[in-house]
């Protein structure tokens, strides 16, 4: 059998989700149930009235439809995305996840009514979901067992699917935002060398964003289902790492996407969720391997044709590391766990791997969620894992990160001991709830610490955005103005900015460019204009002896095209008043030339080439070229003319 070395959660008892580590040494809990105070519960209606669906962002932050901070204080309510680990009977409950066998659907229905499990969830101060689940469950048509739904007679009959839209609908009555999680293919337990490594293992990447439409299609009505987290944990298989940029049916950014613009053009409401890469290579201390996580997002970031819907998201558990798989025995390295890091180190490694990408005014901008994260509560403790977890919270508090704890429902055994500890909130058969708002659970202070904390509340002021364009292997339209039309410049690849925003910078060769709303015109009804020559060049030769590509007066560049690197043609936009027609002339052929300030300017969106930029007051109405002295027509200088 192949090594499993990559993640599997840990618990006490069973196995919880990410990574094959046995527990060691453990300590037991000495600490008091003290600290800071339960959170406050409010009712469903409570709830329901504090937001207005549906989401956006705004630079760092998830809004809701007024502009208000909506903070995601979310848990994961697993189950539906299978409990089976992948060897035995699947009837058999032992060979599930902590001896629990979920039937496919969320955890705890056969022990406690809906309502119930929600009171507790508002008990805990959540005001979200992330809601797991299989492809295989859209295409199951099989029957839950009635004992499966014990406690919720009204889901007798019915298919793993029709519950989850009972459950979905449960919980946005009662006020919860909720966010699907295509967490595995099979229903088989993530994660490792499990067949769900990848959004297209055991299927192919058009079945998954099949599979997303038509879910986001069947919730299109309820406006608090407001997320697709597109794929969860994706990571290598046996022979084949994912990869961020390559271009191939193995890249998670171009999957991701295709994926997201699909999602947005059939349910242009919805947020949409991306991961980073959560493992790549074989982990032994001779060979590479690393949890790469957000880092690629530094120099390739994600644009959609809603630059207000994209939000990232990351995973942390104290027995995984930055190179630790998590692993004991067969894949293990030396490499350190986060739980081995100082508080220092670790808040460090966490802004390296994901919190980076909060800084405002970058090409990659925007919130992240730190999805998953946990740790064993109640039992025997390691105590590097709870010292982890209380330097961890601390992290999330200090940069008001938006999160969702791993996992929310487990059941307890016949004697009334949880059989996956890190749940915060179990069920005996006859319903007895032992949650962390019960005395005896040690994570109580570090939870109510968090969902406590205080944090950027109220209207969040709209913030200028920089989005990248990637045309290293492919197209990388995301106007939607554009998708509805014929092809408009053949043979070529092509960039265009989503339709909020222009082109305001480009790479001298790679096919990258930057597109930004700051201070953005208006944009007028009329058609656009493809320009393949210089006949709009008007005012004076502004590039003698280069050839150029110049938008007609009153129109603003929003995108390019490219052969081999070289210019084909600039795409322009025709705004609603008249622009100015003087300007500058960017040259960028010896070096980068862009703002000091504003416009992405402490990030790099074409590393290795050479780049020019148009301030942020200003748009780009021309680019100048040449084929001489073997500069292979890459842009070599921009027309850069003032907003007013």
């Amino acid at each position: 059998m192949t090594p499993r070395f990559a993640l599997f959660r840990r618990a006490a008892t069973g196995l919880a989700a990410s990574s094959l580590l046995l527990l060691g040494t453990l300590t037991p809990n000495a600490a008091a149930d003290t600290g800071t105070a339960p959170p406050p519960v409010l009712t469903g209606a409570q709830l329901a009235a504090s937001w207005t669906a549906p989401l956006s962002t705004r630079d760092r932050y998830v809004v809701d439809a007024d502009g208000d901070r909506f903070k995601l204080k979310s848990g994961n309510w697993a189950g539906a995305q299978g409990t089976w680990q992948g060897s035995g009977d699947v009837g058999d409950v032992a060979n599930h996840q902590a001896r629990q066998m979920s039937h496919n659907i969320p955890l705890g229905l056969d022990r406690k009514p809906i309502a119930d499990i929600l009171a507790d969830f508002h008990a805990l101060g959540l005001n979200s979901i992330r809601l797991p689940f299989a492809n295989a469950m859209i295409r199951d048509t099989s029957v839950v067992p009635d004992s499966a739904v014990a406690a919720n007679p009204q889901l007798k009959g019915k298919t793993p699917l029709q519950v989850l839209d009972a459950v979905v609908a449960a919980m946005t009555t009662d006020g919860f935002a909720v966010i699907l999680n295509n967490h595995t293919t099979s229903y088989r337990f993530c994660c490792g060398l499990d067949g769900n490594e990848r959004w297209n293992s055991g299927q192919s990447t058009q079945q998954w964003i099949d599979d997303w439409v038509f879910l986001v299609k069947r919730y299109q009505a309820d406006k608090r289902v407001v997320g697709a987290d597109l794929r969860n944990e994706v990571r290598r298989d046996t022979w084949n790492d994912p990869n961020w940029g390559w271009g191939n049916d193995h890249d998670l950014n171009k999957a991701m996407e295709e994926a997201g613009n699909k999602i947005l053009q059939a349910a242009p409401d919805m947020l949409v969720v991306m991961e980073g890469i959560n493992w790549q290579g074989i982990p032994t201390d001779l060979t590479p391997h690393g949890r790469p996580t957000l880092t690629p997002v530094a120099t390739l970031s994600n644009t959609l044709i809603r630059s207000d819907k994209l939000v990232y998201a990351a995973h942390f558990y104290g027995y995984t590391g930055p190179n630790h798989t998590g692993a004991t025995g067969t894949g293990e390295t030396h490499d350190p766990r986060y739980e081995e890091f100082t508080p220092a180190q670790l808040a460090q490694v966490v802004d390296d791997q994901a919190l980076f990408v909060t800084r405002s005014g970058q090409h990659f901008t925007a919130p992240v969620w730190i999805s998953e994260f946990g740790a064993a509560g109640r039992g025997e403790i390691d105590a590097k894992e709870r010292a982890w977890f209380t330097h961890f919270t601390d992290i999330l508090v200090k940069n008001d990160t938006d999160f969702a704890i791993w996992p929310l429902v487990g059941w307890t055994d016949p004697n009334g001991i949880p059989q996956d500890n890190w749940a915060l909130v179990n069920y005996s058969a006859n319903g007895t709830r032992l949650g962390v708002m019960d005395a005896g659970d040690w994570r109580a202070t570090d939870w109510n610490k968090l969902v406590n904390a205080p944090g950027r509340s109220g209207r969040i002021a709209p913030a200028p955005r920089w989005n990248m364009l990637n045309l290293d292997y492919a197209d990388y339209d995301v106007s939607a103005t554009m998708l509805a039309k014929p092809d408009w410049s053949p043979g070529n690849r092509k960039g265009n900015c989503p339709d909020t925003q222009r082109l305001v910078g480009l790479g001298r060769s790679g096919g990258r460019g930057l597109c930004t709303d700051a201070g953005q015109p208006a944009k007028a009804s009329g058609p656009w204009t493809v320009v393949t020559d210089e006949r709009f060049v008007t005012g004076g030769d502004w590039a003698s002896g280069y050839n150029k590509l110049q938008c007609p007066d009153r129109t603003f560049a929003v995108g390019y095209s490219t052969r081999n690197n070289a210019m084909s043609a600039l795409l322009c936009a025709p705004a609603t008043a008249s622009l100015p027609t003087t300007g500058r002339v960017l040259w960028f052929d010896q070096g980068d030339n862009r703002p000091a300030t504003g416009g992405s300017n402490a990030s790099d969106w074409a590393p290795g080439h050479y780049k020019g930029q148009c301030a942020d007051g200003e748009y780009l109405a021309g680019v100048a070229f040449t084929w001489k002295w073997n500069h292979g027509g890459v842009p070599d200088a921009l027309l850069c003319r003032p907003l007013a």
